[in-house]
């Protein structure tokens, strides 16, 4: 089974790069992840990745693309609520990466 090293600590992954315990994701499992895929978090990243992690507290799925859009612009403003916003901080999909970086489940309906 893939993995990623976190701390010290090996940290299991499903073959697209999800956390197969969402319980073992820490921050710098986030770090490893964007590593992998060539991109430093910034302050901005890290609000839809905060912002994922209390959705999916609160509701248990992790929000598909349109859905997530749409509930960043209500709580973050229309300047963030967009895809553009959004993929240029997620080029490989504002849902799925985030997600994936998140240690959340890959969102329904992503394929």
């Amino acid at each position: 089974m893939p993995s990623i090293e976190v701390n010290g600590k090996t940290i299991e992954t499903d073959e697209e790069g999800y956390l197969v315990n969402l319980n073992d994701w820490v921050e710098e499992a986030a770090q490893v992840l964007a590593a992998q895929d060539g991109l430093e978090l910034t302050e901005n990243h890290w609000e839809v990745i905060r912002f994922l992690r209390e959705y999916y507290d609160e509701y248990q799925i992790a929000p598909a693309v349109r859905v997530l859009t749409k509930a960043i612009g209500k709580k973050l403003g229309k300047e963030k609520g967009n895809s553009k916003y959004l993929y240029e901080l997620f080029p490989y999909g504002p849902a799925k990466q985030a997600c994936r970086f998140a240690g959340l489940p890959k969102p329904t309906g992503c394929v």
